[in-house]
């Protein structure tokens, strides 16, 4: 399917020609969805898990005196409450956003606000419950994206990087600071950081996100002796923290170009697979392509 558009001046016609592609598959479409769903739960379930210790540590014990992040609370000389963010020997006023927030017109000390938790009142038990269940969704829906991306050739097409974009990732990482974005049939296929990102979060966040939430997990643990993978239970606990950080800075970020490089194109071709991408062609009608014809 395609259609044009023409574009005259005195000097020259610009031809726009648009052309429908079929770039996601409903499988990678549906997995995209279910990951997206999975994640939001699993990031607010996680988040009110967390509240129920507000701190982080490195190793297979909890050092309370020495902690390497901790979300809490206390006074200010002047006696009010403020929220605090220790990082070592740092400390970040976070009043409102962690630590101390506002939850039905009270002040409430927890280290995330109520909007960002599952559910929002304090509940470790149903926390756990919401975070397991969709963890397990979370697993499914990413080995049925894994089978079908290797069986139909879809991984090594769309996100293993080919040789020739590895040359020009310098200038990937420049179209992105600058906000410029692949036109014609280079648009057909992601670019170098686009994939290479993508690589990183599948092949190892991902998993990351996975070996150390089951190190956590006691009962697991009888199985396999994870936590000594990490150095720990308690750095497990601190690299899954890390890495769900990384991975919502991913998607902000993935959103954020996904909007500025054509929002409504992006969510159609993840919502239907059609993607449009356009051509542009420019002819001179008053000039002609041999210099010795015009003398």
């Amino acid at each position: 399917m395609a259609a044009s558009t023409t574009r005259r001046s005195d000097e020259r016609i610009e031809t726009i020609r648009r052309r429908w592609i079929f770039r996601h598959p409903a499988v990678i479409r549906a997995a995209h969805w279910i990951n997206l769903a999975c994640l939001a739960v699993l990031l607010m379930s996680g988040l009110q898990i967390f509240n129920a210790h507000p701190a982080l540590y490195w190793g297979s014990a909890s050092t309370f005196d020495a902690p390497l992040l901790a979300v809490t609370n206390d006074e200010t000389a002047e006696g009010a409450a403020r929220g605090i963010v220790r990082i070592g020997d740092h400390t970040l006023d976070t009043t409102g956003w962690l630590g101390l927030s506002t939850a039905q017109g009270q002040s409430t000390g927890r280290a995330f606000p109520a909007w960002i938790t599952l559910p929002a009142h304090q509940d470790l038990a149903t926390g756990r419950r919401w975070h397991f269940l969709f963890a397990w969704a979370f697993v499914i829906n990413g080995l049925v994206y894994l089978i079908y991306g290797i069986e139909s050739g879809q991984l090594r097409r769309r996100i293993v990087p080919q040789r020739d974009q590895l040359k020009h990732l310098g200038d990937s990482v420049r179209e992105h600071l600058t906000l410029t974005f692949p036109k014609g049939e280079e648009a057909r296929r992601y670019n170098t950081l686009q994939k290479l990102s993508y690589l990183v979060v599948i092949a190892i966040l991902l998993p990351l996100m996975l070996l150390t939430g089951l190190a956590m997990s006691p009962g697991f643990n009888a199985v396999l002796p994870l936590p000594a993978l990490f150095g720990g239970r308690q750095s497990a606990r601190t690299v899954h923290f890390i890495v769900t950080n990384l991975l919502v800075l991913f998607t902000l970020v993935h959103v954020a170009l996904v909007l500025v490089s054509g929002a409504w194109n992006n969510l159609r071709g993840m919502a239907t697979g059609w993607f449009v991408i356009e051509t542009t062609k420019t002819s001179y009608p008053g000039k002609t392509s041999d210099p010795r014809k015009s003398r």
